[in-house]
């Protein structure tokens, strides 16, 4: 265990954990919403450091990132818990599991940034459970990758405070943030948490210029209604129109077992997207997911699933019409 950092012990020893919006208040011997952060005799301790319950070598467009080193395969890693209840969450197994150090892996920076380099990759993923909850590790390889000029991805559902989010982002290099509504009682239903908190980690990272990429998963009924979907590409267009967004198919998966979206309900929130931003991708569907250049609407990149070919781009130009174009190789 590490200590955490972040947290207020009050008078009767209770821990009031102060990383994400959820605030916990926790008894001793008790853990937060999260299921990974513990109270320990007054003093608060992340039990997840230093440990994993996955590991491998992902093409970075499966996070996704698209316009973030594409076509190259990164190190990613992941532990377990969460600090949201979504009930149709893909990676429920590890996400929404008891902590059980015995199931897990031990592992340290160093390690790491060996293996990144063993196996040529850009840098390091931090995904496939919640990333921001065991801060304290994310934040100490972060530093350590940095400072060896390698990059730190995020795939997180931005759900922070704004003074940790602040600390660490210095050393965050990519963010893929999940979207999960465009209103706050959604949020509050059905994950537990608040969209405010959520849009101004967005915003914090588009401030601190960092390579940021979004992912709306369409769930029939729920968050898929032209008004709302409008508002939300709304916002996206304020922050710049050049912020790739991707949207995502819906399966039953989990505790929530509706319909999959339709493809028609995909192209048509496609549709609406594509008036107001120029990067806008179909996920878990069995298309092409090619990039145009805004300008001229020449392909740039060619994708059928993780197969990834550029095309007319070259430093990241579009060789037909000259237009500089937000990418980072």
């Amino acid at each position: 265990m590490r200590e955490a950092l972040y947290y207020e012990t009050g008078e009767k020893g209770n821990t009031v954990c102060e990383l994400c919006p959820n605030r916990c208040e926790i008894a001793r011997g008790k853990r937060g919403i999260c299921g990974i952060r513990q109270n320990e005799n007054g003093k608060l301790f992340s039990l997840t450091y230093g440990k994993i319950s996955s590991i491998n070598f992902d093409p970075i467009e499966k996070k996704p990132l698209y316009h973030f080193y594409p076509g190259r395969s990164i190190l990613s890693i992941g532990s377990v818990g969460c600090n949201f209840r979504c009930p149709w969450c893909q990676n429920f197994e590890i996400s929404q599991t008891s902590f059980d150090g015995d199931a897990l892996r031990e592992t340290a920076p160093e390690a790491l940034i060996q293996l990144a380099r063993t196996y040529d990759s850009p840098g390091i993923a931090y995904t496939y459970n919640e990333p921001l909850i065991n801060y304290e590790f994310l934040y100490d390889c972060s530093k350590e990758f940095h400072k060896n000029g390698l990059k730190n991805v995020i795939v997180s559902n931005g759900y922070i405070c704004e003074k940790p989010f602040a600390n660490l982002i210095p050393f965050i290099d990519a963010a893929n943030i999940d979207i999960k509504f465009f209103n706050d009682s959604g949020y509050r239903k059905y994950t537990g948490g608040k969209l405010g908190d959520i849009l101004r980690s967005v915003e914090m990272l588009h401030k601190a210029k960092k390579h940021i990429e979004l992912t709306l998963c369409l769930i029939p009924g729920l968050n898929d209604s032209k008004a709302e979907f409008s508002d939300f590409v709304d916002w996206v267009w304020a922050l710049s129109p050049d912020i790739p967004l991707h949207l995502s198919r819906y399966f039953p998966a989990y505790k929530f077992h509706r319909y999959p979206t339709p493809l028609k309900t995909m192209h048509s929130l496609r549709d609406i997207a594509i008036k107001k931003l120029n990067y806008v991708y179909l996920g878990n569907v069995f298309e092409e997911s090619n990039t145009y250049c805004p300008k001229c609407k020449t392909v740039l990149i060619r994708r059928k699933g993780y197969l990834v070919e550029k095309e007319n781009l070259k430093d990241g130009i579009c060789q037909n019409c000259g237009e500089i174009l937000p990418f980072i190789f």
